[in-house]
């Protein structure tokens, strides 16, 4: 599943470890959600959702949709 997580994470100059402990995972989940090794579960997408203050359909597309650029 495609995802804007490394783009919303360098705009507001958060490492990988930065995001990982707001949303309590390590750094390596993040590292995998972003390189789309790893679809993170429910609970941990409105975590990341609420991090970020959007929606779960802000954050990630589903397979076959572009990424408008949109910066929500």
């Amino acid at each position: 599943m495609k995802n804007r997580l490394r783009e919303l994470r360098a705009a507001r100059r958060w490492s990988q470890a930065d995001l990982a402990d707001r949303c309590r995972v390590s750094r390596q989940a993040i590292n995998a959600i972003e390189t789309e090794r790893y679809d993170p579960s429910l609970p941990l997408a409105f975590t990341l959702a609420d991090v970020f203050g959007l929606t779960i359909e802000q954050i990630f597309l589903p397979e076959g949709t572009e990424d408008t650029g949109d910066p929500a």
